[in-house]
């Protein structure tokens, strides 16, 4: 199994964090923090913590602290079906495939709800044929990538489809939220809009790159399951983020990797979710990497700060434009739950 082509999208608009934090100090919510957590943000926003700019899909940085459930669900019903089609015919576009050759469809995403879902909205906006498969997974968070693709490779496998169009989206500004929680504030801090479509196929894609679908891996640790994770409150999405999620991130994907049976010497490019500054580096630490090891997961954080389940297809994009070599390469994710996902690719040219 191969995959063909990555397509990425995001909202027209960048916002630096100085742009975030000068439009919150304005906000009654601001006022209403503590000291205490107001410092946290003017620390987080106002200094170098991995981020420059997130791309948010809002007419102005302030409604982005408009946190009124009927508002922010618009938001999402808006923009994930449209960020999903620009990344699902980019990639599309450079794989070669027609429309017609596209026998089922898997969209992943954490930060809204639709039903039908959001597979109603793009095989519609695609004009995809009627009777494909087609799969919403929702509930995988940051991690939701992997996942997504290993059910594409069963349904290869078993003969069920040729090419099947993977998709996940996320709109975090709709899932966003403020109080005193440190966590809920970092949260706040890390997130940005996005989606990454690619389409895994039974053959290889002539004459680009070839990636190859070796094997995938998981892991879930339900006892971490609320260092990570959504819950409710008045209507909204309010994301729990522990500081131990760093040090988790690198435990539990130590254990995904393990699992291949490999060493860090038999693989050539590392891709990783960006999921923050210090996810990063315990990475790195864990696996006696160097910062050139991880500066695709890097620049795409820098970039558009933490995307949830697009950004590892954004750093594998990445990757294969800008000189790693080939040979076997990791990729992984890792979100709520506490969930854990591993790839083991094959890339040559």
């Amino acid at each position: 199994m191969y995959l063909h082509s990555i397509g990425t999208a995001v909202p027209p608009r960048a916002y630096t964090q100085n742009e975030v934090f000068h439009a919150l100090e304005n906000t009654l919510k601001f006022h209403q923090l503590t000291s205490r957590s107001r410092a946290l943000l003017r620390k987080v926003l106002g200094n170098r913590n991995g981020i420059e700019t997130r791309h948010l899909a809002l007419e102005r940085v302030e409604d982005a602290f408009v946190f009124e459930p009927d508002s922010m669900m618009a938001r999402f019903r808006q923009h994930a079906p449209a960020l999903a089609e620009t990344a699902a015919r980019q990639s599309l576009q450079k794989s070669g495939l027609q429309i017609s050759e596209i026998d089922a469809v898997l969209v992943a995403t954490c930060t809204g709800y639709l039903c039908p879902g959001l597979t109603s909205y793009l095989s519609q906006k695609l004009g995809l044929a009627s009777s494909i498969t087609f799969l919403d997974l929702v509930g995988l968070g940051c991690g939701a990538a992997l996942p997504a693709l290993h059910q594409a490779s069963s349904l290869v496998t078993s003969g069920s489809a040729r090419n099947v169009l993977v998709v996940c989206v996320e709109i975090c500004s709709a899932a966003s939220f403020l109080d005193d929680d440190p966590g809920v504030l970092i949260s706040a801090c890390l997130f940005g809009d996005g989606a990454a479509a690619t389409i895994l196929s039974s053959e290889s894609p002539s004459p680009t790159r070839k990636i190859r679908w070796v094997k995938s891996f998981s892991h879930l640790a339900p006892e971490h399951r609320d260092h990570l994770r959504f819950d409710h409150q008045g209507g909204l999405l309010r994301n729990l983020l522990a500081p131990e999620v760093p040090a988790l991130a690198a435990q539990h994907a130590r254990t995904v990797f393990d699992r291949t049976g490999l060493r860090e010497k038999d693989i050539s490019g590392w891709i990783w979710h960006a999921g923050g500054r210090d996810v990063l580096a315990a990475l790195r630490s864990e696996f006696s990497l160097h910062e050139n090891d991880t500066r695709h997961s890097t620049e795409i954080l820098r970039r558009h700060g933490n995307m949830s389940s697009p950004s590892c297809l954004f750093a594998l994009q990445s990757a294969l434009e800008n000189g790693v070599p080939d040979g076997s390469w990791w990729l992984a994710s890792f979100g709520a739950g506490f969930s854990s996902y591993g790839a083991l690719l094959d890339v040559s040219s």
